[in-house]
Formats: C-alpha cells, structure tokens, sequence
C-alpha cells in the first residue's frame, strides 16, 4: 500500500488508486491511512465524520463506508495481476478488527515515514555539528510535502489535530534546516524564503529571529530592527504579548553593534576562527534560549538542535 498524506491524499495498492472521490469514505481512508498499521476505532471514526452528535444510522452508515473502500481495494489488486489463487484479498488490507478497523501498509512507499526518517537525520545531523548535512537532509525531507497536509480533504475532530501535528513538525523540520543554513553562512540566500515566512507566519518568533539574523548579516541592520518592530507590534496587538526575552535579547544585540559590516558567519569569530562553545559568533555568549546562529530554539527544541527532554 502506497500512501501520501503531504499534500493531497493518495493511497494506491499495487500502483493503482483506491482514493474515493466522495467526502466522507474519503474522510475514512485518510484516517486509516494516517494510522496506517494501527487499529482506528469506530468510536474514533464516528466522532470523525459526524462529531458529538452521530445519527441514529452511523455504524451501519461506517460499515458502508468500509465496504466501498475494499471494492475500491478489490479492483486495485485485479488490476495490479492480484486476486487469484493464494493472493491477497481486499479483507487482507482493509481488515475488520475487535472495535475498529486496520489499513495494512506493509512495505508500501509513506511520504510521511519518509519525511519522519530524513527529519530524524537532519536532528541527529545537528546535533552532531553537521550543518551541511543536516540543510541536506532536512531539505530533501521538506521537498516531500507537495502542499498542505491532506489539502483534498474534510476534516473532522480527529483529522484536524492530526493535521495541525503534521504542520508543526514541518514548521519543526524547517526551522532547524534555515538554522542550518544560518550556521553555514548563507544567510543572504535565505532572505527572499524568509521574507515570504515571516509574511505566511506573522507571530512565529523563531522565524521572525531568522529573518532578523540574516537581514543584519547582509549589512541590512535597519530593516532588522523594523522587523522586530513589527512582530512586536502585532504580538501586542492580537495577543496582548511582548516578544520574548531572547528574541529582545537578538534585537539589542542588533542596535548596538552599530550600522557597520554584518557579523561573522555563524560559529565562527570575527577573526575567522571557530568560535568557542556556548559563545556566538560575536564572540558573546548566545543569549538564554537561542541557539548559535542567534534565533530562537523551536519549541521543543534546545539550543544546539537536540529535540528538549520530556519534564
């Protein structure tokens, strides 16, 4: 079972479709497929597609659904040279278990295992000191998402949480591929991708520091501090919040270091020598809460990259 989740849904069985163009059996098989290999609940899909307040005909209604999806599943195998003697039947993927439902994966091509995979290495890359590595797999792992997740479908309680799960560790996984970047020094390459995130993710702090750091190392010291200005602007304004003490931090360290030559490139000194751990590339300690490159940790996040342990 192929399954994409990183944009529209796509599930094929032996390279054939088995993706429903009705909304609700639609809505099913994406949450099958989201928990691909796990047992999905009826309780769990009937909150899905009709809320709190299911009729009185869900269960015979889901049951419906179930069906639709294996004929679905049935035509794939005969098409891909499945079906006979000894093969797989449409029972054998989509399988009815005590209180729910499962979706066998099986060796199947996921975007979302993929993505999970190289994000993991891009972590493990970083934390290592890896830069070049980490941008490399971290990249390759973004590159999976062909747009939002599960852009094609309705969602329900449950699809919705899964979904905004999904957009955080992509936010997660792109924050630490620009902190990468940042760390290598391409920091005027970033600005135009930037630019566009700090516009799409107004409050995000993290972003926001990035595009500060990289706006002041291309010797434009001035629209740095404007974009501190504006996202303190708008936390005020729509949160009631001040920015962050370390991001206040980035953006004092910012207006007095004096309109001259941007700083040196992450991690190192200003005489071209690695800087010392714990120091930024000033030669300063990096504030409480940001990592070298001088934007803010992600939330879950530590300074160095490593993913902040549980309590």
């Amino acid at each position: 079972m192929d399954i994409g989740i990183l944009g529209s849904l796509a599930v094929g069985e032996k390279g054939v479709s088995i993706t429903p163009t009705a909304p609700k059996p639609r809505q099913v098989l994406a949450l099958l497929a989201l928990h691909a290999d796990q047992v999905v609940t009826v309780g769990t899909l009937t909150e899905e597609l009709w809320g709190a307040a299911p009729p009185r005909s869900a269960r015979p209604t889901l049951q419906t659904y179930i069906l639709q999806l294996r004929e679905h599943i049935a035509c794939a195998l005969r098409q891909g040279g499945g079906g006979g003697a000894g093969q797989r039947c449409a029972k054998d993927v989509l399988l009815t278990v005590p209180g729910g439902y499962l979706l066998k994966g099986g060796q199947g091509a996921s975007d979302l295992r993929d993505f999970e995979r190289l994000a993991g290495l891009g972590y493990r890359a970083m934390d290592a000191g890896d830069y070049a590595g980490a941008a490399a797999r971290l990249s390759e792992a973004l590159e999976l998402w062909t747009g939002p997740a599960l852009a094609d479908v309705h969602a329900g309680v449950h699809l919705a949480t899964e979904i905004r799960r999904l957009e955080e560790s992509r936010l997660c996984a792109l924050d630490q591929r620009i902190e990468a970047d940042l760390r290598l020094g391409r920091h005027r390459e970033l600005l135009a991708e930037l630019t566009v995130l700090v516009s799409r993710y107004p409050t995000h702090e993290s972003l926001c520091g990035q595009y500060m750091l990289a706006l002041h190392r291309s010797g434009r010291r001035g629209e740095a501090l404007n974009a501190y200005r504006q996202l303190r602007a708008r936390l005020v304004r729509s949160l009631g919040l001040e920015p962050s003490a370390a991001l206040a931090k980035l953006q004092r360290s910012i207006l007095v270091s004096g309109p001259a030559g941007a700083p040196a490139p992450p991690g190192m000194s200003a005489a071209g020598a690695p800087a010392p751990p714990g120091m930024s590339a000033a030669g300063a300690p990096a504030p409480p809460g940001m990592s070298a490159a001088g934007a803010p940790a992600p939330a879950g996040m530590s300074a160095a990259g490593r993913l902040a342990p549980a309590g």
